[in-house]
């Protein structure tokens, strides 16, 4: 999700002034519980690739492991 705050950050040689963009996935069985989803570590390195931050305007992302407040959608109502 990208958040509605921005924070100082460094760009190439430059300071820069982006978005926040916050990661949060959670596995569930029941819709009611849920845990962290344990992201593979070539997925968040993709963050850090230039081709992936050009135009983007984020300088900043987050791993939000909270389960979100509302219930979960299983897909079936």
């Amino acid at each position: 999700m990208l958040l509605p705050v921005k924070t100082v950050g460094v760009m190439g040689d430059a300071r820069s002034t982006n978005f926040v963009c916050a990661l949060r996935a959670v596995t569930s069985t029941d819709g009611m519980t849920a845990d962290y989803y344990p992201f593979p570590h070539e997925i968040l390195g993709r963050g850090r690739d230039p081709h992936h931050q050009r135009g983007a305007r984020i300088n900043r992302v987050v791993y939000a492991s909270l389960k979100p407040p509302q219930r979960i959608s299983c897909g079936n109502g």
